[in-house]
């Protein structure tokens, strides 16, 4: 086992999280914005993101394998693989008096559902918190590891 690896994994995780509350306090940004992207003459409501992680060694069976056969089979972290748009449909509202209003007095409005975002940012929060706190720990065991030579 590297000696730095709980460092790496820690840092490739805070990293992760930290874009996943970026693109998060995107969609809370946009949640109202009617005129997100222009498609031919029409312009659509802004679209929801997501983030997709993914571990950085994929496969659980190449882990076990090196483990069994006493090589370093600890995970490597995770990595964001892409940004996705939500492709759930837009919400209609009633309002005559909005300027991108259709002919029936309805606007498309974005796919962001504000209460949904605020668990995922808490969620990512927490991640971020408990990443932080493994990457005190580490740094923790190695003082404590230093000091032993002091002695």
């Amino acid at each position: 086992m590297k000696l730095m690896n709980g460092f790496d994994i820690s840092a490739s995780a805070l990293t992760a999280q930290r874009l996943r509350m970026d693109v998060i306090s995107s969609n809370i940004a946009n949640a109202d914005t009617t005129r997100g992207q222009r498609v031919g003459n029409e312009w659509l409501p802004y679209q929801r993101k997501m983030v997709v992680m993914e571990p950085r060694q994929s496969e659980f069976s190449n882990i076990l394998e090196a483990q069994m056969n006493g090589r370093d089979g600890i995970g490597q972290g995770v990595k964001v693989t892409s940004i996705t748009t939500d492709n759930s449909p837009y919400k209609q509202v009633y309002d005559p008096t909005h300027p991108d209003a259709n002919e029936d007095g309805y606007v498309l409005m974005p796919n962001v559902d504000i209460l949904k975002e605020m668990v995922d940012m808490m969620s990512a929060s927490r991640a971020y918190e408990a990443n932080v706190t493994s990457l005190n720990a580490s740094k923790s065991m190695f003082m404590k590891a230093l000091e032993i030579g002091k002695y």
